[in-house]
Order: structure tokens, then sequence, then C-alpha cells
């Protein structure tokens, strides 16, 4: 029987002997919590006069506490899913999927779900055809995802069992992508128990928690789940010594009636309908919308400039509708061309609200990869926060990445201009899309300050403020992603090997231990340097997880 929240808050702790991240208090060595709160931040001569009164001291040796991260951008079953099915990451030929998926299907899984491949690292370069799977899966339904989820392989019993090939996005060979996509997608997640689901959504929060990560942000749509999967896990979270969720989801609407409708089925803590409500695709699988052709695509073909879901006066109505309701709108958008279109829907709804309404109900939008300097500006003019996912740029960036296959290296080396954005006065949040990157939050840190470019790359220390406090921030929380008195005691605790940065980067180098700096520690993130390990994580004084 799992322990309810309140049978899990810890009394009196005091923490000692290392150093606790706090801008109010920088030479900090020291913090004392009473339940959800932290009351005291202070050094560790003056630590003394709590430990006796204390139900627990926690000693640091020399360890680091800092506010727990905030993942801005996951699915949380969907984690679940790739976390206990067929792992794809390593996969390194179309063979080698194919045994994997024979494996599978001898264990009696139907369908057999994987996730994870990506193509351009085999020697064949190209996925596993439905014939190959049919084969391989003696008949069973199988559903395949590449990496960035944004399309997938199926097997013939699959796509005949969901009626596939009638779908927008279906190819013969068994790939599938936009409609076919979403329908394999959202048939294969609907047919999870309830229990399963849970199962599944309990197993990825655990592993949020193990990374520190304290808050998830859940993007929910109706074409990755059904609405009850978002309802439970709203439930398990609240119940259960779990990372807050804060639940999105990406329903279009039309009017404040048909927003009044969605909402009702929701949970009660909704925030907005936003997040995965897709205006384009992704760059690997050919579907975001671009305003010039793939590089690697015929220019000739129809989709040589990918696909954009909405339209102008869609995202407009939509956005309307969430202003005047009080909810956050916002949408998944990754290519230039998609961009333009839910810029234009963003400044008519600006027309009809007025520039100040929208900008207070701070709209957000996803990802934001390929933005000029431009848009930036309009970015900025709206108000809008760009929930953004530098491991992106660490796993597929630079000059001969993913990207500089996909759209040529000038076009590759634009995207995610995190710097831009931050010095535009745009709010950032960080996150990973998992399961399309992992929970690892100082792995956004080291990527954002280490981006192939260098003139797109944060300092570490708002690279790490964009991770814990920005996303408290784009979810409409002013309060969260702090330590000082008053406080919720959300925190994680590390050890770690060095908290000097030494690397020839003047943006780095605020980061001192010296106490006069005014600038608290952490971590050294560059290159090479190993990562903190997660001691433990608290919620509201609750732990969620223990190492």
């Amino acid at each position: 029987m799992q322990a309810g929240r309140d049978d899990v808050r810890s009394g009196t702790t005091l923490y000692r002997g290392g150093a606790v991240y706090s801008p109010a208090h920088p030479a900090a060595q020291a913090m004392l919590t009473v339940g959800a709160e932290v009351v005291w931040v202070g050094s560790d001569e003056a630590a003394g006069a709590y430990a006796d009164a204390a139900d627990e001291v926690v000693e640091l040796d020399g360890g680091l506490v800092t506010p727990a991260f905030v993942d801005a951008h996951a699915h949380v079953t969907e984690t679940g899913l790739a976390l206990t099915g067929v792992d794809l990451t390593q996969a390194r030929s179309v063979t080698d999927v194919l045994d994997r998926v024979a494996q599978a299907a001898q264990r009696a899984q139907d369908p057999v779900l994987g996730h994870g491949w990506d193509e351009r690292h085999w020697p064949e370069q190209r996925p596993p055809t439905r014939s190959e799977l049919d084969r391989a899966g003696s008949g069973v339904a199988v559903y395949l995802a590449r990496v960035d989820v944004h399309s997938a392989v199926v097997s013939t019993a699959l796509a005949e069992r969901f009626g596939l090939p009638d779908k927008a996005g279906w190819s013969v060979d068994g790939r599938v992508e936009r409609d076919a996509h979403h329908a394999a997608r959202r048939l294969t997640r609907e047919t999870l128990s309830a229990s399963r689901r849970q199962e599944l959504q309990r197993r990825a929060l655990h592993a949020a928690a193990a990374a520190g990560i304290g808050t998830v942000h859940e993007m929910s749509a109706p074409h990755i789940a059904p609405t009850d999967d978002l309802v439970g896990l709203a439930e398990l979270a609240a119940s259960d010594p779990l990372p807050t969720v804060v639940p999105y989801r990406g329903t279009l609407v039309t009017d404040a009636a048909e927003l009044e409708r969605v909402v009702a089925e929701l949970p009660r803590g909704l925030v907005g309908l936003a997040g995965d409500l897709c205006a384009d695709g992704s760059v690997g699988s050919h579907t975001c919308g671009l305003r010039s052709p793939y590089a690697d695509l015929d220019s000739a073909g129809p989709s040589a400039r990918g696909h954009v879901y909405l339209t102008a006066q869609q995202v407009g109505d939509h956005l309307v509708a969430c202003t005047r309701a009080g909810l956050q709108g916002g949408m998944h958008v990754i290519g230039d061309g998609a961009l333009d279109v839910v810029l234009a829907g963003l400044e008519s709804a600006a027309d009809v609200v007025g520039l100040s309404a929208l900008r207070r109900a701070r709209h957000r939008l996803e990802h934001v990869e390929l933005v000029d300097s431009e848009a930036v500006a309009r970015l900025a003019q709206l108000g809008l926060t760009a929930s953004v996912q530098p491991a992106f740029d660490a796993a597929w960036g630079g000059s001969d990445g993913m990207y500089a296959e996909r759209l040529g290296v000038e076009r590759a080396l634009a995207m995610n201009p995190l710097a831009s954005l931050a010095r535009a006065g745009v709010p950032l949040a960080l996150g990973s899309d998992s399961p399309v990157t992992p929970f690892d939050p100082w792995g956004w840190v080291r990527a954002a300050a280490f981006h192939h470019n260098p003139e797109h790359r944060l300092s570490a220390r708002a690279a790490f403020t964009s991770a814990t406090r920005g996303g408290h921030r784009a979810a409409g929380h002013d309060t969260g992603g702090v330590l000082a008195p008053g406080a919720p005691a959300t925190l994680a605790v590390w050890d770690v090997t060095e908290l000097v940065v030494q690397v020839p980067d003047d943006r780095l180098s605020a980061w001192s231990t010296d106490p006069r700096s005014g600038t608290p520690v952490l971590p050294d993130v560059s290159p090479g340097a190993p990562r903190p390990t997660c001691r433990r994580t608290l919620v509201d004084g609750i732990a969620v997880f223990q190492s």
C-alpha cells in the first residue's frame, strides 16, 4: 500500500556542512526546514543552535542543496511506456530492431510497443518495413516510435486494427506520420487498463524524482492519450509521495462554449489548453513546417516544406477563448513556417482581447526551435514564454548533426537561439520532452551553457534558473524555485565533486565559492565534468526520492 502525502512529510530537518543555493544568502552552508517550509538559511556556525531541536540532521559532507528542478515539458505515461517497452535507443541496425521485436513477441506482448529508433546511424539508413515487422512479430501488432515520437513504423496487424491505411500520413511500407501516426499512438494508449496506466505513471515519476525533479509539466493531448490518462495522473500525483504534476491538455477550442465543455472533463487543477497542441511536427520526421524546403528532400515534392497543422484563424480563436477564461493557451511549434502562422494568430488574438490582456495570460509555446530575430522580438512583445529543450541541440545540433542533414548547416546553427530569446526578455523554461530525451536536468543546463553555436549559449547560472524558477513561472506561479525563509521545502540534495567552474568563459566566471562575490555556488557543468548525483528530493517537505 502506498503511503499518503501526509504520512511522509518530514518534521524539522537541518541540512549542514555543504553549500545551499540561495541567491538571498550566497554564502549559505546550512538550512532548516519545518514541514513544508524553509524557515532558515545561514552558516554552519549559526546552524549549531538548531541541531538539538531538529528531528533529523542531514550532514551534507560538502554536498549541495538546490531548489528541485522543474521539467517544463514531459509525457509521463509515454515515459513509463518507454521505460518498460522495447528500448530502441541503442539499436544499431534494422536487424537489431527486428531481433528485439521478436524477443518481445515471444514474451506474448501484444501490441509490441517500442521507442527511440533513429535510422541515421544504421547501415541500412532506413527504418524496418511493415513486412519485416510482420515476420519478426509473428503476426502480432507492433508500434515502434521514432526517437522524436512524430513518426513510427507499424505492422500490418496494428495498421488493420486501427484503420491506418485510410488516414493521411500512411505509407504502404508501414511508416506513419501526421493523422495516421496520431491514430496509432492514441489507440495503443487507449487500450491500457487503469492499473497498468497508473503503474507506468508511477514508474516515470519515480525516475523524475531520482533525477532531482520536483515538478513535471504534463503535456497531454488527444492524439497522445485519452482524457482519463490526465485525470488519473493528476489524482495519483496529488495522493502519493511523487513530484508535483502541472496538467496541460493540448485540445483546440474555437470559443468559450467549447472551452467550457472541454475543461469540464479535465482535472480541476488544469493550468492551460496548451502544450502538445501541435502547429507542426518535428525536424527528424520531416514534419515540422518550414519556410524553405528540407535540404535532404526533393524540393518539388508536396511535403518538401513539412506540414503546418493549424491556421492563423484557429490559433487566434483558441487564444482568445483561453485568455477570456483565464487559462494559459499555447502550442507546439518548431519550424519557422509554422511559427509565422502561430504569430499571426497571436496578433489577431491581441487585436480582439487587447495586448495587455494577452500578455497577462502568460501564454506559452513549446520548442520554438527555428526562430529568427524578428520573430524573437514579436514573441517578447506578445508576452510569450518559450518552453525549450536544450538537449535537442546537444543531441542533434551542430554543423554535422541531424539538423544539419535535414536543413543544411546555416539553418541548423541558427536553431534554438536561447541567448537571443533571453536577451529580448522572452522568459525561458527548460524541459526534456521525455521520453524524447531523458530526465537529466544538469544535462539541460550543460547543453544550454555549451550550445553548439556559441552565440546561442546561456550563462550556466541563467540556464539553472530557467530549469528551476523558470519552470514555475511558465505555469503562472511567481513563487517556487528558490530557497529562502518562507519558501516551499521543495529541494534536491546533491553529491558533487566540484563547485567552482574553471573554464575560460566570462559568462561562467560568476560562479565562485568566494562569499564576497555575492553569487551562490553551483556544480561545474562543463563538458567532461562529472554529473552531480541526487541523494534526496523533497516536494513541500515530502521525500519523493531518497538514495
